[in-house]
């Protein structure tokens, strides 16, 4: 129904992209594992459920940017933004505690990073996803993103960079270079949720399609080609005369579906950590954890 059938296995499933990422999970075991045995033998074993949130993370990742529902995304702007959920609020914290503490340390080790801990800084982190992300969302940038490959691919690869920074406040998987306090955290949340909501509501609230590549057959067809090649673009745009024909709802109602989705994913993701990082402090508050607070150490300031 959705026009999967007119393409082929190569262009639905991107092989060499999953092989990368099956590459990245045996890597992941092996670290795990006999690495793990050979050079930190006195850390704790990687747990069962942190290698089902790394494979759980790889695998939205994958499905995001190179299975089916990456070409969806290039036809409905309703699976762009599953697409953007699933990417940027959904893999980013799975993959971070799925990743053990020794192995952060590890990659983390060598003085020059302390260099560059300023980029970690929460507020920064905070400001610079958000950012990125809503000014992707501004049509003319979005539009000339993704009608130019390689601007396309690197600014995927900074979005997913910027939200594991920004997650990192949130999700930090190394308990030392933890910064904030619970209650802190429960307003960095709830500044993300907030920084969001103005590119959601542009695109929920407007009457008219805003993104010729959902709704120009010939910007479509380009932009495609980055997908499936120029010629079968070409053929596509000839037989079926554009993007309407794969999508079940009008430009315009397609986008504000698009948008509505994206806020529903970001208020009950947000939402849900919200609720287990006020717990987490509750307990603390109320039990004899006290002197287990992390101190204030000015990452505010």
């Amino acid at each position: 129904m959705l026009g999967l059938q007119y393409f082929s296995f190569d262009e639905l499933w991107s092989p060499w992209f999953f092989f990368l990422m099956t590459a990245l999970v045996i890597l992941y075991f092996y670290l795990a594992g006999p690495w793990k045995e050979k050079h930190a033998p006195l850390e704790p074993r990687v747990t069962g459920l942190q290698k089902t949130l790394f494979v759980s993370g790889m695998a939205l990742l994958y499905l995001a940017m190179g299975g089916p529902l990456q070409l969806l995304g290039h036809m409905m702007f309703t699976f762009h933004m599953v697409n953007m959920s699933l990417a940027y609020l959904i893999a980013p914290p799975l993959l971070l505690l799925g990743i053990p503490a020794y192995l952060w340390r590890s990659m983390f080790r060598a003085p020059y990073w302390s260099k560059l801990s300023w980029a970690l800084h929460p507020i920064l982190t905070l400001v610079l996803f958000n950012m990125l992300f809503s000014m992707y969302h501004v049509p003319v940038v979005h539009d000339y993103i993704m009608l130019h490959f390689a601007i396309h691919r690197l600014f995927y690869l900074v979005l997913l960079v910027t939200s594991l920074m920004m997650w990192w406040q949130i999700a930090c998987p190394v308990p030392e270079w933890n910064r904030l306090t619970d209650l802190r955290k429960m307003a960095y949340i709830f500044a993300n949720g907030m920084l969001l909501t103005p590119a959601c509501a542009l695109i929920i609230f407007s009457s008219t399609s805003m993104y010729a590549t959902y709704s120009d057959p010939e910007v479509w067809a380009k932009a495609m080609g980055y997908c499936i090649g120029n010629a079968n673009a070409s053929q596509l745009l000839t037989k079926f005369t554009g993007p309407t024909f794969f999508n079940l709802m009008s430009p315009a109602e397609d986008q504000q579906l698009g948008g509505i989705v994206m806020k529903l994913v970001q208020e009950v993701m947000y939402g849900c950590i919200l609720a287990y990082v006020f717990f987490q402090w509750y307990k603390k508050e109320h039990g004899d954890s006290k002197d287990d607070e992390i101190p204030d150490n000015g990452a505010w300031s």
